[in-house]
């Protein structure tokens, strides 16, 4: 059993699946795989860093509200920190460190060196004004300003927050140490050092996996049939993309509701009708309401998760009617409700693997801004392809080989090269 020290002044509300005891359980399971001892595995439970920082902050209105942010760098043997920020209401320390753990295996699985790293702030930005949240995203970083640094962390965006943040966050970075310092986060604006094909990384990472699994059953793209659970950047990305690839997106859902149509839906009239109503998709032509429970389960080729994680529980798996059920989001299909998937030869294509899109590209977002040379879209996507691919097989390989699930086999590639990387550097006594 894997102790939690350095989480006991956090309790988990009762019922809720913790997404940190699941990320242990994924350790563990791959820890058992491959033998490894348990001092080597209580290392890799650990994150080396937690800071949990205070952020004061004035708001419009001449009141000052203090605010609590994390950052929780989980392992960088094998790189600096890398991970998301997010601006959420349900961001607590245990999810922000299964967040940090998992984009550790993800970045040794994809072979990019970096290790797993993850921040956060409990707020909805939706109730602040766009000074409010400069002054938020301003302080945060400056709070952090001696954790982070293009060799040491590198931030990145995530749910809530988007290019804008990362742009305030560069700038009172650079300003602190008295350069621009493009490399000090990813996922800029392409004005001060972005990368070309960001905004549809993770959607088009997605999409290549999905591609590929078909392909293993003997499928193409063209005309299968596709449920789509959100339809924010990523879940929008991924739409646009399997349109594009002669799909059938037969429901996408925000978190109000989501819509269906038989015969499938028109992506971009879709995105066009959602900007133009404030990112509601309610009342689309050609369209009937469905809720994001039933959404999980219509019947379909391809399922995917795109929003939040525990969405497929061992309360609804049984319901879950497709042949491959894609995780978009993170942790959206739960330890049981995986097993029972497998059980029906379900193909699950885990978190781990299919949203490694986002960070490969601010991989070489980061490369690029270190280098002062930036790509073209095409060589950009091409990179992320390659990369996607070759960890899809080498997936599909290590399933085959030893027998096992492709999420366990995911995570045996990923802790194993972390075990490995630890064992080679002389940091595991």
């Amino acid at each position: 059993m894997i102790s939690k020290s350095f989480l006991l002044a956090e309790t988990a509300s009762p019922g809720h699946i913790c997404p940190f005891d699941q990320a242990c359980s994924y350790l563990e399971a791959a820890a058992k795989e491959l033998n490894l001892n348990q001092g080597l595995l209580e290392i890799l439970s650990h994150p080396r860093k937690v800071v949990t920082v205070s952020i004061p902050v004035k708001l419009d209105d001449g009141d000052i509200q203090v605010l609590t942010g994390h950052r929780v760098q989980h392992c960088d043997v094998l790189g600096p920190y890398k991970g998301g920020i997010r601006y959420h209401p349900a961001v607590t320390l245990r999810e922000v460190s299964a967040l940090a753990m998992l984009m550790t295996w993800k970045c040794a699985l994809l072979g990019i060196p970096y290790g797993g790293g993850k921040g956060g702030i409990a707020i909805d930005p939706k109730r602040y004004s766009v000074g409010e949240l400069e002054r938020i995203s301003r302080r945060y970083i400056s709070e952090l300003i001696k954790d982070i640094g293009p060799s040491v962390d590198i931030p990145a965006p995530d749910m809530g927050t988007s290019a804008r943040e990362m742009a305030w966050m560069m700038d009172t970075y650079s300003v602190n140490v008295g350069n621009a310092v493009p490399g000090v986060v990813t996922g800029k604006p392409l004005s001060i050092g972005g990368s070309l094909g960001r905004e549809m990384a993770t959607g088009r990472g997605v999409m290549i996996t999905v591609r590929e699994a078909l392909a293993d059953r003997g499928k193409s793209l063209g005309g299968v049939r596709v449920a789509i659970q959100g339809f924010g950047n990523v879940g929008c990305a991924v739409a646009e993309l399997l349109y594009e690839a002669g799909a059938k997106i037969i429901a996408v859902s925000t978190g109000a509701g989501g819509i269906f149509s038989e015969v499938g839906l028109d992506i971009p009239k879709l995105k066009v009708y959602a900007v133009e109503n404030r990112k509601s998709i309610a009342g689309f032509p050609q369209s009937v309401p469905i809720s994001n429970a039933d959404l999980l389960t219509l019947p379909c080729d391809v399922l995917i998760p795109a929003a939040l994680e525990n969405q497929v529980t061992k309360e609804n798996v049984n319901q879950v009617q497709a042949q491959i059920v894609a995780e978009a989001a993170n942790g959206p299909v739960t330890l049981e409700a995986n097993l029972a998937l497998e059980a029906r030869g379900v193909t699950v294509l885990p978190d781990i693997l299919a949203n490694a899109g986002g960070v490969v590209v601010s991989y070489l977002e980061w490369v690029q801004g270190l280098s002062y040379v930036f790509w073209d879209e095409e060589r950009v996507n091409r990179e992320m392809e390659h990369l996607m691919v070759q960890a899809y097989c080498k997936v599909i390989h290590q399933s085959e080989v030893r027998q096992i699930s492709l999420r366990l086999a995911a995570y045996t590639l990923g802790v194993g090269r972390v075990a490995q990387a630890l064992t080679d550097r002389g940091l595991y006594p």
